[in-house]
C-alpha cells in the first residue's frame, strides 16, 4: 500500500493497534494535553461552538489517549474535543487507549493536524521542521509521511526564513502564503518587512505584490526617527500615569510632532479615563 494511501486512512494506518477497540470513559481530570501538540493557538469562538454542540449531542468521535508513567492519560488526538468538553462541563469523555512512544506521539499529533488542515502556515512549517529534526527525517521522507510533494514541504520551510514580523502577519491572516512567497523573492530583510507593511496597509493582492517585486522599483517607506524629548515631557508622562492610572508614552518625530500613546489594561480602566476627562 502506498504511503499516501495509508495516510489518507488517518491514525488507524499509523498506529498498529488502532483498529477496532472498545471505547472507555476517562475522567477529564486524568487527562493531560499532548506535549507534542504542534498547534499553539486555539480559536476560542470555535471552541465555544464545539462546546455547545457537545452539550447538545455529546462527543461523537472518541479521543485517542495513551497511558503515561504517572497513571494519567496523554492526548494522542482530540485536544480540541478535550478543551471543549471541559468548557461544556463534562466530567468524563469517551476514549480509545493506545500504546505509543514519544516519537510516535509527536509524529501522530503533527500528521493528524496537518491532514485536517487546521494549522496556519507558520504552525505547519514549524511542525514540518520539528518532525524532521526530532525524527531525523529528510524532506523526502517528510513528504512521504504527510502525503505531500517534497516541493510543498520545502516551500513551507522557507517561510521560517522570513523576519518575525512577517511571520506574525501570516499567522494573523493579514497576508497569505502567496504574499509571503513573493516577499521571499527579495533577499534584504528590511525590504521584505517594508514590502509586507505596504501590502497590508494598501491591501495589495498577491498579483499586485508580485508586480511591485518584478518591476524592480521598490520604494520603502522611511522609518520615522524618534527624537529625544526634554525633561518636561518625561514629567508629563509620569503625572499622566499617576492621575489616570494608565501607562503612557511620548515620542517626538523629526518634524517636531509629539505623539502620546495611552495603554489601557482593560475596558474599566478606559472608562475611568473617560469619566475623568468629562469631569475636567
Amino acid at each position: 500500500m502506498a504511503k499516501k494511501d495509508v495516510l489518507g486512512r488517518g491514525l488507524s494506518a499509523l498506529i498498529p493497534d488502532i483498529g477496532p477497540a472498545a471505547v472507555t470513559d476517562v475522567r477529564l481530570s486524568s487527562i493531560i494535553p499532548n506535549p507534542y501538540q504542534p498547534r499553539d493557538t486555539f480559536d476560542e469562538e470555535a471552541l465555544s461552538e464545539l462546546a455547545a454542540s457537545i452539550r447538545a449531542l455529546g462527543i461523537i468521535q472518541p479521543l485517542t489517549l495513551r497511558r503515561s508513567a504517572d497513571g494519567k492519560y496523554q492526548i494522542i488526538s482530540g485536544e480540541r474535543r478535550f478543551r471543549a468538553a471541559g468548557m461544556a462541563g463534562l466530567e468524563t469523555v469517551p476514549a480509545y487507549i493506545r500504546q505509543a512512544d514519544d516519537t510516535a506521539m509527536l509524529e501522530m499529533a503533527i500528521v493528524e493536524n496537518i491532514q485536517r488542515e487546521n494549522l496556519d502556515a507558520i504552525e505547519t512549517a514549524l511542525s514540518f521542521q520539528r518532525l524532521m529534526d526530532e525524527c531525523n527525517l529528510t524532506q523526502e521522507e517528510m513528504a512521504e509521511r504527510v502525503g505531500k510533494k517534497r516541493a510543498t514541504i520545502a516551500n513551507f520551510l522557507r517561510l521560517l526564513k522570513l523576519p518575525e514580523e512577517i511571520q506574525k502577519e501570516l499567522k494573523l491572516g493579514r497576508i497569505s502564503v502567496g504574499h509571503a512567497k513573493a516577499i521571499l523573492s527579495v533577499e534584504d530583510p528590511e525590504m521584505q518587512i517594508g514590502l509586507c507593511r505596504q501590502a497590508v496597509e494598501s491591501g495589495w493582492s498577491v498579483r499586485q505584490l508580485e508586480g511591485k517585486v518584478s518591476s524592480g522599483q521598490l520604494k520603502m517607506k522611511s522609518p520615522v526617527k524618534a527624537v529625544e524629548l526634554p525633561g518636561l515631557y518625561s514629567s508629563l508622562g509620569e503625572e499622566f500615569e499617576k492621575h489616570f492610572g494608565s501607562k503612557a508614552s511620548l515620542k517626538r518625530s523629526s518634524n517636531g510632532d509629539v505623539t502620546l500613546t495611552v495603554r489601557f489594561k482593560d475596558d474599566s480602566q478606559a472608562s475611568i479615563f473617560l469619566d475623568t476627562l468629562k469631569a475636567l
